[in-house]
Order: structure tokens, then C-alpha cells, then sequence
């Protein structure tokens, strides 16, 4: 998994045997040291929103929801396909509603990313179909400690990796041939927040003969190849007992919930990818699974077990090569922490679901900014009363504008973003020959009255187009500069002007001089205002 040779003979395999080819279908691509998302042949950023559970079970459901996705600016809806609801009789599919789905998103000019409601949703196997649930001999679900079972099918089962696998090869095959030409479906989400509760392995008859077997050899081999860029929890857990490279669980990971938890996500990894592999058969475009992050302070079984974690990413990859990328779901505020341990291996960065709060917009230019992320996507995103006012879809248009430079300079330490609040006033990024102190906008009043009052979330992303020129666009920063090389020098603002992209082509609305930039001396943009500002500096005695 995310090797680019592994990817690359993959594509080639199917260009041969299916006649699909890069531009033929969505896909991912590297670009630098970051990587792009294509859709129709082009870099495509994801300016996402996840619907709520239920919303989209039908399309009368739908009606009221669609104005409010394109008032907030949004180019790509987040939608669950619910295995229940497409093969409600064993062998029979229905594939009506993800066909009116995909058409009225044509309608709006949105793209779509589907999230795979199969074996497991929020841990649990609520939408699965009734003739699995009512056949628990044929599909058994998963024990804990004493023996009792819970409503999470055990991926121990032949018979329930069959059933999803099927149903989920038949859904990418309906997908390719109704939408392939029109690629208005870009990615699909493989399961959703997989993990196991309430404790941390399952202990299914099935899962226990698993347990007393040794650890397979593929999980061994990408141990031994990977062993210096392990990530550092696992790599520590492998130490601990000698880097041991035969035997069964426990020899080699010692006992322990953190070996239950390693067994688990491995044997939840193989049938996920088993899925995904079966999908991408027919239909390869870019797949992920999601993660319900887990609380440091909760053990596993009381956080979701075994999901794509960041300590257990090796665990994922080692088990197959057909999910692209694992992605975090935020619940927490701690954004940054759990950003920077997903892309620790240099693996891309799509953030499917976030508390559609406040905050989400500042985070999710950010995530675009700083991490160069293949999207953004809060989630409940119908929830909003006045779809026109959301700061998201502020957020969401000046993003869509610079789309074009930010994917012309991804990759190459041309992009950076910064997140300001009242904890963080501050933030300082290097690029070309400068060095940017990013402030939050409140840091310009002093009086007390300020200092005692909450601060709103800010945020900005910062571009370099030229040796001197930049875009800096968000809203509630103001920026200073330094010079990197020669620190006698002073920094100046040649030029700055706020403005739009009309077709592609920087329209300059207002030039800023004055009191704008406070006599030449920062660039500003006040909280609630969501401007983009072109900006030449230059160096003088």
C-alpha cells in the first residue's frame, strides 16, 4: 500500500486488462512530495461536506439539501451507500438511488465521494442487509471476553467477507459503466470508522484459533523491510520483546492489550483491503478508509480497537496495497497533533469528516495550506440554517479560486497555511527569501476589553508564485516580513492589491497602500472579512 511502484504496476496491469488509463477515471498522482487528486484530467482539491447518517436514504430526503451544498460553495458531497438499501434480497441489487444520486449532482455541478455503509459503520454492522443480520450461523458477529456477542460482524468469516465483497465489487461495477465518462463519483470511502468494541480483539471461536496461530508472514516481511521507518509506537512494541521474527501473536508482541489491538487491526485490514481490491477490479479509482480517533487516556475496546490508527498504520499496509490512504475523523481539537501523525510517511492527507463547528472552516484552509491536503469535509453539512452566511463557504470560494496556483506549485515548499486563536497568536513560516509572522488580526487591539473577550478562530494560506511575489488569502491575519539571507537588510511592500480569479485570470480589485498596510508595513486581513491579496516585496538598506 502507497508504494508508488506497487501503484504504478498496478495502473499498468489494468490499462492492459481493462482499458482504463489515469485520465480516464479519477485517480492519484504525485506531484513533489505531496499528491494531487484527478478528476476529469485535471488537479481537483475536495471542497467537501459529509451528509448526516440518514439523509441521503432517499431523494425526498435530498430535495431541501441540494441549495444548501451549493450556497456553501461546496464541489463535492460526501454520501453513504448503504449495503442494506441496494441488495435487500441476497444476489438482487438495486442500484436506483446511487443513479439518481449521481445524477443530480451532475445537476448541481458537484462531484461525489461515496462512503461504503458495509460490514462496519461507527464500529457497528447496523447496515448490513437483514438476510445477514437474521443469519448469525452463516454470519456470526463478533464475542467479547465473556462470550456475548455484539452487533459487529467478525472479520474471521469467510461468509461475511464473501457478502461484502460481492456486494461491493457489484456497486464499483455499476459505478463504472453508469459514470466512468462523467467521473462525477471521485473516491469511496471503504467501511466506515472501523474498530472494535467493547474490548480489544474479538474472541469469536474463529477469532481465538487466528490468535494462537503465528503471526502471518506478510505482516513479518513488511516488518523486516520497513524496520527503520516503522512508526515509532509499533516500533517500540516490536522492540520490547526482541524483534522477534517467528511465532504467534503473543511471542512476538508480548501480552497485552496492545497485542490484541495489533491482531485485530490486522485481520481488519486484510478484509478491508479484500474489499477494496475486489472494488477496484472493477472500478479502480482512489479509495480510503476513515478513523474515529482514539482518546489518550481510554484503553482499546474503549476507544474503537484495531481501527486505521496512526500507531497501527503499519499494521494497515502491511496487509495490502488497495486502500490508498487511511483518514482521520475530528471529534477532538487537538488538529494539528493528529494531522502530523498521518502524514508521518509521507502518505497524503483527506480529512472525510470534521465537527461542523466554528472552527471547521479556519481548519480546513489550513489542512489545504500547511499539509497541502487533498480535501476538507465537515461533516452534518445540511444542518446550517442560512447556507449563504457560513464562513465555510467563504472559505470554500477562496480556495476554489486559487485551486489552479495551488496545484501548479504543490509539492514544491511553495505552500504553507497557519491557525490562529487566542493560544496561538502566532505563527512564523519561511519561504524564498522571507521570512512571514503571521499574527491573529486581534493582536492589533490592545485594550482590555480585547484582551478578556473570546478570539475566533483564524487562519491563512500563503503562496509563492515568484522569487518576491506571493497570495496570501484567509481571513483574521496580519503579516509581517524579515529577510532570511542578509538580516541587515529591511523588508518592503512593493505592491499589494486584493482581488478575484475570473476564468482562471487574477482580476485586481482594490490596490492597498495607506492605512491598508499600515504605511507599507504589514498585510492585513480583518476577522470577518475573506479576501485574497497579491503581494510583492523587496529588499532595501
Amino acid at each position: 500500500m502507497f508504494e508508488s511502484k506497487n501503484r504504478l504496476f498496478l495502473l499498468l496491469l489494468l490499462v492492459v486488462q481493462f482499458g482504463f488509463s489515469q485520465d480516464k477515471i479519477p485517480s492519484l498522482q504525485k506531484k513533489g512530495d505531496k499528491t494531487q487528486l484527478i478528476v476529469n484530467g485535471k488537479p481537483f482539491i475536495i471542497l467537501g461536506g459529509e451528509l448526516g447518517n440518514s439523509s441521503a436514504t432517499s431523494m425526498e430526503s435530498m430535495e431541501p439539501i441540494w441549495q444548501k451544498l451549493t450556497d456553501m460553495n461546496l464541489n463535492t458531497v460526501l454520501v453513504p451507500v448503504y449495503w442494506e438499501l441496494i441488495e435487500k434480497e441476497e444476489g438482487k441489487f438495486d442500484f436506483s438511488l446511487v443513479d439518481d444520486l449521481i445524477l443530480r449532482a451532475r445537476q448541481e455541478n458537484l462531484k461525489l465521494v461515496f462512503l461504503w455503509f458495509g460490514s462496519w459503520k461507527n464500529s457497528m454492522s447496523s447496515h448490513a442487509p437483514e438476510w445477514v443480520k437474521l443469519n448469525q450461523k452463516k454470519y456470526p458477529r463478533i464475542k467479547d471476553d465473556k462470550d456475548k456477542s455484539h452487533e459487529i460482524l467478525t472479520p474471521f468469516s469467510e461468509n461475511n467477507l464473501r457478502a461484502d465483497l460481492q456486494a461491493f465489487q457489484k456497486l464499483m461495477g455499476h459505478i463504472k459503466e453508469f459514470d466512468q465518462k462523467e467521473q462525477t463519483v471521485i473516491m469511496v470511502q471503504v467501511e466506515n470508522e472501523i474498530g472494535m468494541l467493547p474490548t480489544a480483539r474479538d474472541y469469536h471461536t474463529l477469532a481465538n484459533a487466528a490468535f494462537k496461530n503465528n503471526v502471518p508472514e506478510a505482516l513479518i516481511k513488511y516488518m523486516q523491510k520497513n524496520k527503520q521507518n516503522l512508526v515509532p509506537e509499533f516500533f517500540e512494541v516490536w522492540k520490547k520483546n526482541g524483534f522477534r521474527t517467528s511465532g504467534n501473536w503473543e511471542q512476538i508482541f508480548g501480552k497485552g492489550l496492545h497485542t490484541d489491538e495489533v491482531f485485530m487491526a490486522w485481520y481488519f485490514a486484510e478484509f478491508t483491503n479484500k474489499v477494496a481490491k475486489a472494488g477496484k477490479e472493477s472500478y479502480p479509482i482512489p479509495m480510503f478508509v476513515n478513523a474515529a480517533l482514539n482518546a489518550p487516556e481510554k484503553k482499546p475496546g474503549e476507544y474503537p480497537s484495531a481501527g486505521p490508527l496512526p500507531h497501527l498504520m503499519d499494521v494497515w499496509k502491511a496487509a495490502g496495497n488497495s486502500i490508498d490512504f487511511l483518514a482521520p475523523d475530528f471529534y477532538n481539537p487537538s488538529f494539528k497533533h493528529w494531522n502530523d501523525l498521518f502524514i508521518r510517511q509521507g502518505d497524503p492527507l483527506f480529512i472525510p469528516e470534521h465537527r461542523f463547528d466554528a472552527s471547521a472552516p479556519f481548519k480546513g484552509l489550513y489542512a489545504i495550506g500547511h499539509y497541502e491536503a487533498l480535501g476538507f469535509s465537515p461533516f452534518s453539512i445540511e444542518s446550517v440554517t442560512d447556507a449563504k452566511k457560513e464562513p465555510l463557504g467563504k472559505i470554500y470560494d477562496l480556495v476554489r479560486q486559487l485551486t489552479p496556483v495551488i496545484e501548479a506549485n504543490k509539492g514544491q515548499g511553495k505552500i504553507d497555511g497557519v491557525l490562529l486563536d487566542k493560544e496561538s497568536q502566532l505563527e512564523i513560516i519561511k519561504l524564498a527569501n522571507y521570512e512571514f509572522t503571521f499574527k491573529h488580526d486581534y493582536t492589533l487591539n490592545w485594550s482590555d476589553d480585547a484582551k478578556e473577550e473570546s478570539w475566533p478562530m483564524s487562519s491563512a494560506i500563503i503562496i509563492q508564485t515568484g522569487t518576491d511575489e506571493f497570495y496570501i488569502a484567509g481571513s483574521g491575519v496580519v503579516v509581517t516580513f524579515k529577510p532570511l539571507k542578509n538580516t541587515n537588510l529591511n523588508v518592503g511592500i512593493l505592491k499589494t492589491d486584493q482581488g478575484i480569479f475570473e476564468n482562471g485570470e487574477w482580476k485586481t480589485i482594490r490596490h492597498f497602500n495607506g492605512d491598508q498596510t499600515h504605511q507599507g508595513r504589514h498585510i492585513r486581513i480583518s476577522v470577518g472579512d475573506y479576501e485574497i491579496q497579491k503581494v510583492k516585496l523587496y529588499t532595501y538598506d
